[in-house]
């Protein structure tokens, strides 16, 4: 509780809005994929990382790989993974375009994603070639029933 206390604290001191879930948080200037990738769209530019419910179920990341600078990523297609002491997941793009930059803190502190996913564990930025493909992506009130959902069948 204390925590969630702090949380929420340090969300509005830095003005972050956010829904908590009992175990994750969801950020509401975001788009989701069911795959648990999330997308920050700036125009044509597009931050991608994995959500914090995918982090919290992978447990601590330990590597990620990356595509190439230059190269294209599609949407929902795989581009890469995350590797945890628990488990291995593809990582999939939740829109279409070219790598334009790839976090390369990523390389020396994996755990950044478990730290905070959302701000220093950004993963890849995308130039995207098809702004319309993010009309095909959740919203954060439509990822959190979704987690829930799925959360209620394990």
């Amino acid at each position: 509780m204390a925590t969630k206390l702090w949380a929420s604290r340090a969300a509005s001191y830095l003005r972050i809005s956010a829904f908590h879930r009992a175990f994750a948080t969801v950020p509401k200037d975001l788009k989701y994929t069911e795959s648990h990738e999330w997308v920050k769209v700036d125009g044509n530019s597009a931050t991608i990382g994995i959500t914090d419910h995918a982090q919290k179920h992978l447990g601590d990341v330990v590597y990620v790989e990356f595509p190439e600078v230059g190269s294209s990523v599609e949407q929902f297609g795989s581009f890469g993974a995350v590797e945890s002491v628990k488990a291995s997941s593809d990582i999939n793009s939740p829109v279409s375009g070219k790598v334009v930059e790839f976090n390369e803190e990523l390389n020396n502190g994996p755990a950044l994603i478990n730290a905070n996913c959302y701000e220093q564990g950004w993963i890849l930025k995308v130039e995207m070639n098809k702004p319309d493909e993010v009309k095909a992506l959740m919203d954060p009130d439509q990822y959190t029933k979704f987690c829930d959902e799925e959360d209620a069948k394990h």
